[in-house]
């Protein structure tokens, strides 16, 4: 049965069709602005107004950020943190979240407030960085992994998605004699991939974002992940160009670009586009696990 739309019908859906492009455009308009502002040249950047595309496109602003010898180094150690922290953290996480959802479980009432205290009060960051140094992770790659072993909210997320499991799956496990981690590994986590793709990505972006931690507790070069080594090249490229400014020519930057003119605009969007470009590419393969994951565990808890 075919329906019958009004005039009124076809507005509404032109003005819900105007708004999401509205919107749309607001969304990525910043993304393509930022892009184009990183492939123009340097000195055409400082007149402004540049909109979707380069004036003066050049590959200069990647180059140098790529000429510092210590982007590499950050690179494998920032990579190294996000696979190595995800993958840790989902499998403590996911225990833990195991054990939470059991309501048999002795105790469950005491952890869950155990779990919840940290969540609201904190022990300071002076406390923290003593319980750090105190443990031998100060200028250590471990720095990275062991704080970060159990992330409470995921853990709760994750608590929630398996307690709408029915349980019926595991007892079944159970009495064909499979123990508790052969139920978890073979039984929940089959069941659970939109909440263990949805967990994986809230950890492996927190890992590849994070750099407070390295500022923190890390003073060896070797060691410092990609998000702080890119600070530290914006940071150079606004002290060029300063002296630049005062001295109105060309800057020598050691360690950034040898006799090339910079403007910090152009380093800092550089920067951001090498940052958030793996992310982007990693993305859409877990959309689809993603967005299931969230809402099922969000209608579950």
């Amino acid at each position: 049965m075919k329906i019958q739309r009004s005039i009124t019908d076809y507005i509404l859906d032109a003005i819900i069709i105007l708004v999401m492009l509205f919107i749309v455009v607001a969304i990525l308009y910043p993304f393509f602005n930022s892009l184009a502002i990183s492939l123009n040249n340097a000195d055409d950047t400082t007149r402004g107004g540049i909109g979707l595309w380069p004036r003066v496109f050049t590959w200069r602003n990647y180059a140098l950020i790529f000429q510092n010898p210590k982007i590499y180094n950050a690179y494998m150690i920032t990579v190294s943190r996000t696979v190595i922290g995800t993958v840790t953290g989902l499998f403590f996480t996911a225990i833990l979240a195991y054990g939470m959802a059991h309501s048999n479980l002795v105790g469950r009432k005491l952890y869950t407030y155990f779990c919840l205290i940290p969540m609201y009060f904190g022990g300071g960051l002076i406390p923290y960085y003593f319980l750090v140094k105190g443990l031998g992770l100060t200028n250590n790659f471990l720095v990275y992994i062991i704080p970060n072993l159990v992330m409470l909210w995921n853990m709760i997320i994750m608590r929630s998605y398996f307690q709408s499991i029915p349980s019926s799956l595991e007892e079944s496990a159970r009495i064909d004699g499979a123990n508790y981690f052969t139920a978890l590994w073979k039984i929940i986590f089959p069941v659970s991939m939109p909440i263990i793709a949805a967990i994986a990505l809230f950890i492996g972006v927190f890992h590849w974002n994070s750099w407070f931690d390295a500022t923190m507790f890390v003073n060896d070069a070797k060691l410092k992940p990609m998000q702080t080594v890119l600070m530290s090249i914006i940071n150079e490229a606004r002290y060029a160009e300063q002296i630049a400014q005062a001295a109105t020519g060309a800057v020598d930057m050691s360690n950034i670009g040898k006799g090339k003119e910079v403007n910090v605009r152009s380093i800092t969007m550089a920067t951001m586009v090498v940052t958030i470009i793996p992310i982007v590419m990693v993305y859409p393969f877990l959309q689809k696990y993603f967005i299931k994951g969230i809402m099922v565990g969000s209608l579950k808890g």
